[in-house]
């Protein structure tokens, strides 16, 4: 094992260096991680534009990133679910699995997780880390390097989809078709929604929510939902413009479910004679709890494609130009950041 690693860290608000550090050495129950892939988030992005999300504040150098895969390359004192070699996806949230949130299995709700690049837990931009043995899980052959990366976007679909209660039969409308929304849609479909039509303003991004299982389009910078006719019954909030929210809750139908998945404004406008009127249920998700094995399930047998998602490929030494790709061309889908490599040209 080296004794150094490279590690993309952000020092503050558009200001990212490569740098070396040790590399960490894994406690009792952990694992060390040789880092393959990791996924570009818009909170990294946001965290590199504004230094801060809400309450999350960066104060002191900060490694970003928490969509990674890797290798198991050694085993802390007690660690023994996977041997070294094993590849693994990494759930990158530890909670406490103590408290009130944990002992039900909210562990999504931890007030003390310790979640990777989230200040002040540095993430995972770097070429290795160290995780709780059960939250690194094994992948089969079938799922890639990169695809095991997104199984963190993809169980945000999953989550969202269980909150809703897609079904057989479902009618769903998601809104956004950013890396989240296109994943909720493909889950959608593989939960057994019969239509799901996806909204945005990017016609690449629709022409390949189409590509992606979704049964219907609506380019919102030219139609509006009501002019589509399209009455769901769930609804997928993944934009997270308010606008966007308040109009497409107004189409949901009787008895309808809306999920909250997009972050976006403080407040949304919110129909309530319609909410009430049609006995709408409206709840959010933060981050998701037990959707792993669902979310590796899902990509391993084909029900949901990640590796289309990667439009972009990038190393340690690029990663502010992942950060920023987005911002100079729009058919960026999804940007992955590739450890072992400092530039990927």
């Amino acid at each position: 094992m080296p004794e150094a690693m490279r590690v993309s860290v952000l020092n503050g608000i558009h200001d990212i260096v490569t740098e070396e550090r040790p590399v960490p050495e894994p406690g009792e129950g952990e694992v060390l991680v040789r880092v393959q892939a990791v996924g570009t988030c818009g909170s990294d992005v946001h965290y590199y534009e504004h230094g801060r999300i809400g309450d999350f504040v960066v104060k002191s150098p900060l490694v970003l990133g928490h969509e990674p895969s890797g290798v198991v390359v050694a085993r802390g004192p007690g660690a023994t679910r996977h041997d070294v070699g094993t590849r693994v996806a990494l759930e990158p949230g530890v909670p406490c699995s103590r408290c009130a949130q944990c002992k039900p299995g909210r562990y999504n709700l931890c007030p003390d997780m310790r979640f990777f690049g989230t200040p002040p837990i540095d993430g995972a931009f770097c070429e290795y880390v160290v995780l709780r043995e059960d939250f690194a899980h094994p992948v089969p052959d079938s799922v890639s390097d990169e695809a095991a990366g997104l199984l963190e976007p993809l169980s945000v679909g999953v989550w969202a989809c269980r909150k809703a209660r897609v079904q057989p039969g479902s009618r769903v409308l998601i809104t956004g078709a950013g890396p989240i929304g296109l994943v909720a849609a493909q889950t959608a479909r593989a939960f057994g929604a019969t239509e799901v039509v996806v909204t945005d303003v990017n016609p690449h991004r629709l022409r390949f929510a189409r590509e992606m299982r979704a049964t219907g389009t609506v380019d919102a910078s030219r139609e509006s939902l009501a002019d589509s006719g399209f009455e769901p019954d769930v609804l997928l909030e993944c934009s997270g413009v308010p606008s966007a929210a308040s109009e497409a809750i107004r189409r949901v139908g009787r008895a309808g479910r809306v999920v909250l998945v997009g972050m976006g404004g403080d407040e949304i406008p919110l129909p309530l004679a319609h909410v009430q009127g049609f006995e709408i249920e409206v709840t959010a998700t933060f981050r998701y709890a037990n959707t792993w094995p669902t979310a590796i399930d899902l990509a391993a047998g084909g029900e949901v494609d990640l590796d289309r998602l990667v439009t972009h490929r990038f190393g340690l030494d690029e990663v502010e130009q992942a950060l920023t790709i987005g911002a100079r061309d729009d058919t960026v889908v999804k940007a992955v950041v590739l450890p072992q490599v400092a530039t990927h040209g």
